[in-house]
């Protein structure tokens, strides 16, 4: 079973199953404040749960939990309360934290959508300096869901590829790609936060370097 009908869940079609029910519903906008959304979500999550309770519940949530800067966030309230949640009313779960998606669609407001728009169309935007970013691959979602996802049962897993990117290596590995340069200004600004990763997800990702990660991306979703 799969809920949801966006990047995660259109996905996720193809290993759809009885077993496993994929929660991709929730509310995707990071900077979302208002209660309805949350309400809309924190509904379909109880009632998901109670009529499917047999069934193995995967909750994608997000590494931003992690970011101590973002605490008093709404969106970020919202998503813990949703993994206590499904901790307290659910036997049989995964919660998968996940960095940038990329893949084919999706949020065009999403980092690596919003970059490539910006630099195919010729538009100046602004980048902080001193931001970091943690990517994944929507296929690797995918592959690590099926190969590593059986053997779990009741944890969150911090899953992205375990590199920050900084912003100038995304910039620069689009550029290659379209042949065109980015026009941005630097800003003096930006952080990042720290995660710990699973030895799951570490070996999961230790045959592959930074700079052939940030290719295989661009080659694949630009």
């Amino acid at each position: 079973m799969i809920i949801g009908n966006g990047l995660i869940a259109n996905s996720l079609r193809n290993i759809d199953s009885e077993d496993n029910l994929f929660f991709a519903s929730g509310v995707s906008n990071s900077l979302e404040t208002k209660n309805s959304e949350f309400e809309r979500e924190f509904s379909l999550v109880k009632n998901t749960l109670e009529k499917y309770s047999e069934s193995k519940f995967i909750y994608f949530s997000t590494l931003s939990v992690n970011d101590q800067s973002k605490q008093d966030s709404p969106y970020i309230l919202h998503k813990l309360q949703m993994e206590n949640y499904i901790k307290e009313n659910s036997g049989n779960h995964l919660i998968l934290r996940v960095g940038n998606i990329v893949g084919k669609g999706g949020n065009p407001n999403t980092l690596f959508n919003y970059l490539r728009t910006q630099i195919t169309g010729d538009h100046t935007f602004n980048v902080h300096s001193h931001a970091r970013r943690l990517l994944i691959d929507m296929d690797d979602i995918h592959k690590f869901l099926v190969e590593i996802c059986p053997y779990l049962k009741n944890q969150t897993i911090n899953y992205a590829f375990p590199y920050y990117y900084n912003l100038q290596e995304i910039i620069g590995a689009i550029e290659k790609k379209v042949n065109k340069k980015a026009i941005y200004n630097e800003v003096n600004e930006g952080d990042f936060y720290q995660v710990s990763f699973e030895d799951s997800v570490n070996r999961f990702f230790s045959d592959v370097n930074p700079e052939d990660y940030i290719e295989s991306l661009v080659k694949k979703y630009i």
